[in-house]
């Protein structure tokens, strides 16, 4: 599968007083990245929670803080999937300004059903995801 890139432009209240991007914002921008990625995909996420009763959630993430954003930047979040089982999807995300890796992530996604289990990622979206 190819990569999916999305832009972010760090604001002023993504940084704390030195100006350096806080370390938690990475996560929210790897998260609207995989957001966009599944939209582009053509999976309604709302749909999916009334149809087939699931929702995505994330399991595991481990990040890796290898240079700082700043105020203003201009960067690019580029997700990868790295495996898609029955009911787990890992992806690889990297947040990038310019030609320099700022942060990477290997997020593991994981279908919920409505009691808050564990449940199969639905056929179709399985189909899509590979």
């Amino acid at each position: 599968m190819k990569t999916h890139i999305f832009p972010i432009r760090v604001y002023y209240e993504d940084t704390d007083m030195a100006g350096i991007v806080y370390y938690a914002n990475y996560l929210r921008y790897i998260e609207r990245a995989r957001s966009d990625w599944v939209r582009t995909l053509g999976i309604d996420q709302n749909r999916m929670r009334e149809r087939d009763g699931v929702v995505f959630a994330v399991r595991r993430v481990e990040a890796d803080y290898l240079m700082p954003a700043k105020f203003d930047d201009e960067l690019e979040v580029r997700t990868v999937t790295r495996a898609v089982t029955g009911a787990r999807l890992v992806m690889g995300q990297e947040v990038w300004r310019g030609a320099t890796r700022l942060f990477q992530a290997e997020v593991t996604i994981v279908c919920l059903g409505e009691s808050g289990h564990p449940a199969r990622l639905p056929a179709n979206i399985r189909l899509l995801l590979h």
